[in-house]
């Protein structure tokens, strides 16, 4: 297999890493359109890894660390106009890397000790680090659109676990419409395709016009929706999920809309 058919089945879910640690979609692909360039420019960088894999994402986190505002310690003041994933709030840049690439990317701690360069014992202090710190969070009213009343119902479990509040589950466009006007949410939790044929995307899009809260969006078809072609979302969860990844993706989303605030 040549390299770019060995790297095409991995950019979706790189392009989801990446837009879970901005928080923003275009950062994020931009991000990856870096990676792609520096391949390019040495294709040997990869050609002669094992895992092409773990070799693409540790490509990823040495250009993101190499960017001086990612790595910045979060007692350092982010510059006027700065962008939210500029702010780290209280957890440290390769905590959060280390956190999205076991609760989302599925990484074990020698892989992402690899990724990030570092020893396995580094890996579970950033790991402790992030958790602990994630668990401080504070809770939030949240809005799940979801058709399916078991996958509903998941959810709201793993929400409540956290120490969310479930103000309403709906299972069409219409129905998400009036329960976000009738309680403003502090985070949307919402499938793509819904029970009367609505779109969740347009759901969103229509309570987005309303008000600003922070969205993840949850889908069996990630591939469909993570192309980097048209607007598409920043926070992605894919059906079968785990808890730990919606736990995972909750908690940066959260932080990552926090800290957008206080840089406001």
């Amino acid at each position: 297999m040549n390299l770019s058919s060995s790297i095409s089945p991995n950019l979706p879910f790189l392009r989801r890493f990446s837009r879970a640690l901005t928080g923003n979609q275009q950062s994020g692909d931009a991000y990856v359109a870096a990676v792609l360039d520096s391949i390019i420019a040495d294709p040997a960088s990869l050609n002669s890894e094992p895992d092409i894999r773990v070799a693409l994402y540790r490509q990823y986190c040495r250009i993101w660390q190499s960017v001086s505002f990612n790595m910045k310690s979060p007692s350092v003041a982010v510059p006027s106009g700065g962008r939210p994933h500029q702010m780290m709030g209280s957890v440290s840049p390769m905590a959060r890397e280390a956190f999205l690439l076991s609760g989302v990317e599925g990484f074990g701690v020698d892989e992402i000790g690899l990724i990030l360069d570092c020893s396995a014992g580094q890996v579970q202090l950033l790991l402790a680090e992030s958790t602990a710190t994630f668990a401080t969070q504070a809770a939030t009213d949240v809005l799940v659109i979801e058709d399916e009343p078991i996958i509903a119902m998941d959810i709201e479990d793993i929400l409540i676990s956290l120490g969310h509040r479930v103000t309403g589950i709906a299972r069409t466009e219409s129905q998400a419409l009036l329960l976000a006007a009738t309680k403003r949410p502090g985070l949307i939790l919402a499938d793509i395709q819904l029970a009367d044929g609505s779109s969740g995307l347009d759901a969103v899009g229509k309570i987005l016009q309303l008000f600003t809260v922070p969205v993840i969006f949850i889908t069996a078809f990630p591939e469909s929706v993570l192309t980097g072609e048209r607007s598409e979302p920043a926070f992605l969860i894919s059906k079968p999920y785990l808890p730990d990844m919606v736990k995972t993706v909750i908690s940066q989303a959260l932080m990552i809309h926090a800290d957008a605030r206080a840089a406001a």
